[in-house]
């Protein structure tokens, strides 16, 4: 007898790692992994659509990626303007909302320009929306929505309570995951939604990112519906 699926996936996370480690075991330069890695989430956004997932936010590189080489860190921004750049037609085609979340400042001008052009020309599509993660981290997007928080509500303190905080941060809008994938083997959020994720369902997988596959996706989602989501009570 097939169990009931009770709750509905509705919103993901994916911490997308493993493309260095799995271009290295096959004899492959790490920029090449992450080049991979990049076909790897347009692949995922069909899998999603397909299952009925409206909203993913993708961890493509957080506050600390900066301490990588500039090579790599330089190569990663060019895949991120090349993904924007030829893939952007195919979001609008598929009524995807694009939304990029994370210190914006920090990047290239250019690259702030293109991602400004990719939000605004899709803005009124939809249902499904892909968020990108990039130059983010978690603690900081906490402190500044409570920088924020404090200066709206600074006559009216105890009148602000978790929903008016959540407003200040940069997922303002979207629903808090239901789940979160980690690939490539680690089992830790590495400063990923630490205010969104207090109830989501974890998942981590030893698949590389570019190793990741429908099958595995789907077999997560049904596994994750499955599970008992309390929320306390």
């Amino acid at each position: 007898m097939v169990k009931e699926i009770k709750n509905q996936i509705r919103t993901i996370g994916i911490i997308m790692d493993g493309n260095r480690r799995w271009a290295e075991k096959r004899g492959l330069s790490r920029l090449a992994g992450h080049r991979h890695g990049a076909e790897k989430l347009r692949e995922l956004l069909g899998w999603a659509r397909g299952a009925g997932v409206e909203t993913v936010i993708a961890y493509a590189f957080s506050t600390e990626n900066w301490r990588r080489t500039k090579t790599e860190v330089n190569f990663l921004f060019k895949l991120f303007r090349r993904f924007l750049n030829t893939e952007i037609n195919a979001l609008v085609a598929d009524k995807t909302i694009f939304r990029c979340i994370g210190d914006r400042a920090s990047l290239p001008e250019d690259l702030q320009s293109d991602i400004a052009k990719a939000e605004a020309r899709t803005k009124d599509l939809g249902p499904q929306t892909l968020v990108i993660a990039v130059s983010y981290g978690g603690r900081a997007e906490i402190v500044a929505a409570a920088k924020t928080f404090a200066y709206r509500y600074r006559d009216k303190i105890n009148t602000g309570g978790e929903k008016e905080f959540s407003q200040g941060l940069s997922t303002a809008g979207l629903l808090d995951p239901d789940l979160i994938i980690r690939t490539g083997g680690e089992q830790r959020l590495s400063n990923f939604l630490p205010w969104q994720s207090v109830y989501s369902e974890l998942v981590f997988t030893p698949t590389h990112w570019p190793a990741f596959t429908r099958k595995e996706f789907i077999n997560i989602l049904a596994e994750a519906k499955n599970r008992d989501r309390r929320f306390g009570k």
